[in-house]
């Protein structure tokens, strides 16, 4: 999952809007933030494959050090930890992060395991039995929330136009057609392999930190006049 990930983001802090936005909307990025840096340093191993659709084109052969359940728990509760001045922020911050492995399960290939090393692993394998359809149903997951979220910012009085025009952009950016994994895919190893651990920790990253930017930058925008009768 990508977007649908950014998409929770904006419901919790929707929801929750007195908590900084950074913890949630980095949050729920987390575990792929660290994902990519894994995979960068050798320690995760993912395999080129065109044929691993909708949108990777990588095959995600070990990934047990942030997408175990064991490791997305510990990794969560780290998170959550460095915000534990305000307790309640934490706890929402740990939600974050861990509701990724969560919204991962459906779609993972069967590549989630227990624990690294583990022989069982978990994952529903909407990737590999819907294919593009995995695709279009993320992106209607993500549609209901952003439109929940942008409803609950409307009647706290901000608009919400552009962090939902963003998760439209990434959406349609890491799609079946215009992945930049696709490419990255065709490349000769350790090319391949690196660019994609990158590509994973700016994708979770730079829109993280930009829909903080904007939802901030939205709660701090004059409430728009309401017309008199």
């Amino acid at each position: 999952m990508y977007v649908g990930h950014f998409a929770i983001g904006l419901a919790l802090k929707a929801r929750f809007p007195k908590t900084p936005t950074l913890p949630l909307l980095l949050g729920v990025g987390f575990l792929d933030i660290l994902d990519g840096l894994f995979i960068v340093l050798g320690w995760n191993l993912v395999t080129p494959n065109l044929n691993a659709g909708p949108y990777l084109f990588f095959d995600l052969t070990f990934i047990d050090w942030d997408h175990s359940l064991a490791a997305a728990l510990l990794w969560s509760l780290v998170w959550g930890a460095l915000f534990i001045r305000d307790k309640r922020g934490a706890l929402l911050a740990f939600v974050a992060a861990f509701s990724h492995i969560v919204a991962d399960w459906p779609l993972h290939n069967h590549d989630l395991a227990l624990f690294p090393y583990a022989d069982t692993h978990l994952g529903l394998g909407g990737w590999g039995r819907l294919g593009t359809l995995s695709w279009v149903l993320e992106g209607l997951f993500a549609a209901v929330l952003a439109a929940y979220a942008a409803r609950r910012a409307a009647q706290q009085g901000q608009r919400w136009i552009w962090p939902c025009v963003l998760l439209l952009v990434l959406f349609a950016n890491l799609s079946p057609w215009l992945s930049p994994m696709k490419l990255v895919a065709t490349w000769g190893e350790p090319a391949a392999h690196l660019t994609h651990g990158v590509l994973v920790t700016l994708g979770f990253l730079l829109p993280g930190l930009m829909l903080t930017v904007l939802i901030d930058r939205a709660a701090r925008a004059p409430a728009p006049a309401r017309a008199q009768g």
